[in-house]
């Protein structure tokens, strides 16, 4: 089943971001080798596709898990919280409908 990580960044995340940004991208690059992965991407804090110092206010994940557990452990293991980026990560069932 697939399921989306919905990610919320703290404050002036920026800089977290791209210290840890290799290590989140190898394994969201994992998931997409495996087939998993139906998409992600950040979340522009204001209204474009390159919000420059106005950065980013979260990321949304969906991908497919064998279970709710197997989906909140693999973003628990986010290096962004890690890093400190996310202030909350909420794991939700998806389901696909289109395309």
């Amino acid at each position: 089943m697939f399921y989306a990580i919905i990610s919320e960044d703290v404050a002036d995340s920026q800089q977290l971001r791209q210290q840890a940004r290799p290590d989140h991208l190898r394994r969201l690059e994992a998931l997409r080798d495996e087939g998993r992965l139906l998409l992600a991407g950040p979340h522009p804090a204001i209204d474009s596709e390159d919000p420059g110092p106005a950065g980013f206010s979260g990321s949304l994940v969906v991908a497919e898990f064998d279970s709710l557990e197997e989906a909140q452990a693999w973003a628990d293991a986010d290096p962004y919280v890690a890093a400190g980026v996310y202030s909350q990560v909420r794991v939700k069932p998806f389901k696909r409908v289109l395309p």
